[in-house]
């Protein structure tokens, strides 16, 4: 079966969600590819782009036209002309219906960018952003026409052009305005970014700060010193939070039963799993799982 972006679908071996991988079938450069919203639409007119999906690449949109909803882990994201959208691998989305919005649209493996390297691994950065017309919005359209122009040059695109053309863009994205009083991840500096790595890989097997101190080498004091600069929340909150978010997307984006999802958590019983949940989001997995079909 065709996944949203021309490539195959399959299943994520740590969760079940149903993944894509990168294999657009217009793209010139390996890495990378640019299209329309609209387009998208008509390669892929099998429904696949409206149902819960993960990737395993990013998807930056800016909407240009209309106004729809999209939404990533859960949070619904109002979209408008200057709406930007960064959907990062893993992240579990749902498009809007299609001929409601159209934009520019954008999409690279974390490996493509030749610069900012540790921007196109930060999955955890903000998902959507409305850019102000005037200064911020001209300079992300201009930034993505010159992409554009670039990978669809008559006589072939350069990689290595194209490669320093997305590092940049999301260079200037990072330095946009950030709102609320722990909105910078980078407030945390390299020990946070260590951090979030090791959690993204380890999650599943220990919710212990202690762990993750010993395996990077860092005290848990200096773990909360760096997770209360980027976030305003003490390391084991951060730990918990993402569990939480995991058992989210499988309550609610796969059939596996709780006994099965606590499992993959590293929960030793299901019950232990639902205090936890419980704990966490306000209310039971099957609750839950019953509100989010």
């Amino acid at each position: 079966m065709a996944g949203p972006h021309g490539a195959s679908t399959g299943h994520d071996g740590r969760d079940a969600i149903p993944g894509f991988g990168f294999n657009p079938p217009t793209a010139t450069v390996g890495g990378v590819e640019v299209t329309d919203l609209a387009a998208l639409h008509r390669r892929v007119a099998d429904g696949s782009l409206q149902r819960v999906h993960r990737a395993g690449f990013h998807a930056l949109t800016l909407i240009t036209e209309g106004s729809a909803v999209h939404t990533v882990d859960f949070v619904t994201y109002p979209c408008r002309p200057g709406t930007l959208l960064w959907v990062r691998p893993g992240q579990v989305q749902r498009y809007a219906e299609p001929g409601r919005i159209d934009g520019t649209h954008l999409l690279f493996t974390p490996a493509f960018p030749a610069i900012a390297s540790s921007l196109a691994d930060d999955w955890y950065g903000p998902a959507c952003r409305h850019l102000a017309a005037g200064r911020d919005y001209a300079a992300v359209a201009t930034q993505l026409g010159q992409i554009r122009a670039e990978y669809t040059r008559p006589e072939g695109a350069s990689p290595e052009i194209l490669r320093l053309l997305v590092g940049a863009l999301l260079l200037h994205i990072d330095r946009l305005p950030r709102h609320g009083p722990h909105a910078d991840p980078h407030a945390g500096g390299e020990v946070y970014a260590r951090f979030r790595a090791e959690l993204e890989r380890s999650y599943a097997t220990t919710r212990r700060a202690e762990d993750y101190a010993h395996r990077l080498g860092y005290t848990v004091k200096t773990l909360t010193r760096a997770c209360q600069a980027a976030t305003g929340k003490p390391v084991k909150q951060v730990i918990d939070a993402r569990v939480a978010l995991q058992a989210q997307r499988l309550l609610a984006h796969t059939d596996e039963p709780v006994a099965t999802i606590a499992h993959r958590l590293g929960f030793s019983e299901p019950a232990n799993f639902g205090k936890f949940f419980r704990r966490h989001t306000g209310t039971t997995p099957g609750d839950f799982r019953s509100l989010n079909p």
